[in-house]
């Protein structure tokens, strides 16, 4: 049966106590409130992502539109330019200068459609240019939040870091010295056992699975000699006895 100095067993609930605190600055980091927050807005900038890309195609597909209407508008005022010169020389024949007048009037017609076509493409550019400003104004708004709360979660870490290794030296000073058999079993049982690999017998109840000891379970625990290393029948910890128990 496994012994070990009665100030040794003692001593393994400061060990253990440093050990819950450590757990329970572990759970802080991973549960941070900050990390929730990161999640939805990363996932919200995701969803408006597919938006962004398509409204940015859109105003770049309406732009190359824009751009060839303009160029065609430009191409049958050049044309009809230089119909006008030509007509305005004096140069031409009667037959061309009726050709040529005709031909203004259907670049005149060609040219009021062109404009209309153009006029139509450069409000729904606008329109579209709109929304994306919209959209990336969403995007930015979104993407700032997100970085204020890494902003707050890298904080957070540092402080919860800082006072795990403060609580880990603590825990390297409790342990030094202490029975090494003794803190093997409780390393094992604090494994197996959710962390919590000793605990005080108080009164008939053991602090770890906080269950009542049975009649003749506490007395077989009261009785056992002060070095003996006391197991919970219930919960299988360790039981460190007080003196009074």
């Amino acid at each position: 049966m496994a012994t070990a100095p009665v100030q040794d067993q003692r001593r393994l609930l400061d060990v253990q106590a440093h050990d819950t605190r450590l757990q329970q600055l572990a759970h802080q980091r991973k549960s941070h409130p900050s990390l929730t927050t990161i999640a939805e807005l990363a996932g919200r900038i995701a969803d408006l992502h597919g938006s962004l890309v398509d409204s940015r195609t859109a105003v770049a597909d309406l732009e190359r539109e824009v751009t060839k209407a303009e160029a065609d508008v430009e191409q049958v005022r050049n044309r009809a330019a230089r119909d006008q010169q030509r007509l305005d020389s004096g140069a031409l024949s009667a037959k061309d200068s009726v050709a040529v007048m005709s031909e203004l009037e259907a670049l005149a017609r060609r040219q009021s459609v062109l404009e209309d076509a153009e006029l139509e493409v450069m409000e729904r550019l606008e329109a579209h240019q709109k929304s994306l400003a919209e959209v990336e104004a969403a995007h930015g708004e979104l993407a700032a939040a997100r970085e204020k709360a890494m902003e707050e979660r890298d904080a957070a870490y540092a402080e919860i870091d800082a006072a795990a290794r403060e609580v880990q030296a603590e825990r390297a000073t409790a342990v030094d010295g202490l029975d090494g058999a003794l803190v093997g079993l409780y390393d094992k049982l604090r494994a197996q056992l959710g962390g919590l690999g000793a605990a005080a017998l108080r009164g008939n109840r053991c602090e770890g699975c906080r269950l009542e000891l049975n009649p003749t379970d506490l007395a077989a625990a009261r009785n056992a000699p002060a070095d003996q290393v006391v197991r919970c029948e219930e919960c299988g910890r360790i039981l460190v006895r007080s003196d009074d128990a």
